[in-house]
């Protein structure tokens, strides 16, 4: 199982959520986290990119990366 690094300042958020019951944090951690999970699949599908079997593959998961990060169709070759 991989660990995640989360910033100290969510870390806190967090801690006083759930240790504290101090429930006016939640939509800040409720967006840190979903940065988080975005950057965890970004990198995710990153990897895969350069790391596929076929070039096929590679490609595909490329794509999704540029889709993925906003990459508008223009600027990718």
């Amino acid at each position: 199982m991989k660990n995640v690094m989360v910033p100290e300042e969510l870390f806190g958020k967090l801690l006083k959520y759930h240790l504290l019951d101090q429930k006016q944090e939640e939509d800040d951690i409720r967006k840190g986290l979903e940065k988080k999970l975005d950057a965890i699949v970004n990198r995710e599908v990153y990897s895969k990119s350069k790391t596929a079997p076929t070039e096929e593959e590679r490609e595909k998961f490329r794509q999704e990366y540029l889709d993925r990060k906003g990459m508008q169709e223009s600027f990718r070759w």
